[in-house]
């Protein structure tokens, strides 16, 4: 087990692992944080008194670092914490778009190195978060890693290559669901049932309908056919429509 852990990042996703870790009941070593807004760096200590902020180079000598930065901010930033990270640490970056090989270009052949794309189930402890691991991690720092994220829930080893796909499926896929998942909630109070009736019944129906499509033996028509009435079915190629569009450019943006 790493005996701290700094972020590069006080935003969404230092949230949601400290969240989901929090929500395991997992108990951290000492998490160090650094951020150049002062805003961002406030809410997270708000959330996790345990935190504690740190300058960049600070943070970057901690045993375990996570870089959660956006990717237009990871090249300069990475050029600024190679002198401060130390020979045995672990840097694992969340961003997408600089692979592996990048990563330790830009830090002057570090290579103790991973990529994972966090997703934001994560805070349930339900994530599925795809890692990469570089070719210069040793077993023994792997199976530390590997054993720290576990609480947050399936870490499935991918090729670096597949970070980026994977970031538009699993990690971007709720979003393209939830907004409608929370419209039939808001419906279903709407036409009578208790908001806890109706939390109840949505999540026992989603759960229940992602498994009869994904876990059983039938084939998507024949699931789809389960139900006689299909209220939506005038509109199903322009909803497939608009969905293929958008995440077909987010995809081809990550790939460029």
């Amino acid at each position: 087990m790493f005996d701290s852990i700094g972020f590069i990042g006080a935003g969404r996703i230092a949230h949601i692992m400290l969240a989901g870790w929090q929500h395991a009941g997992t108990a951290l070593p000492r998490v160090l944080v650094f951020d150049t807004s002062a805003e961002a760096l406030a809410s997270l200590q708000a959330a996790f008194p345990q935190v504690q902020a740190g300058s960049l180079s600070e943070v970057a000598s901690q045993a375990l670092v996570f870089a959660a930065l956006h990717p237009p901010a990871m090249g300069e930033t990475l050029a600024q914490i190679r002198p401060a990270l130390r020979p045995e640490a672990v840097l694992c970056s969340l961003a997408p778009r600089l692979g592996l090989t990048a990563l330790q270009e830009k830090l002057g052949g570090f290579g103790r190195l991973a990529r994972m794309n966090p997703n934001a189930t994560s805070v349930v402890a339900q994530g599925y978060n795809p890692i990469a691991l570089g070719d210069g991690l040793p077993a023994d720092a792997r199976a530390a890693l590997l054993a720290l994220l576990t609480p947050l829930g399936q870490t499935p080893e991918v090729p670096d290559a597949l970070i980026e796909t994977y970031a538009v499926v699993s990690a971007m896929g709720p979003t393209y669901f939830w907004f409608q998942f929370d419209a039939l909630r808001q419906q279903a109070e709407a036409f009578g049932l208790s908001p806890a009736d109706a939390r109840d019944t949505l999540r026992a129906m989603l759960h229940g309908a992602v498994d009869t499509l994904f876990a059983s033996e039938l084939s998507p028509a024949r699931v789809m056919d389960l139900v006689p009435v299909r209220p939506l079915a005038d509109s199903e190629a322009a909803i497939l429509a608009m969905q293929r569009q958008a995440v077909g450019a987010i995809h081809a943006k990550l790939h460029a």
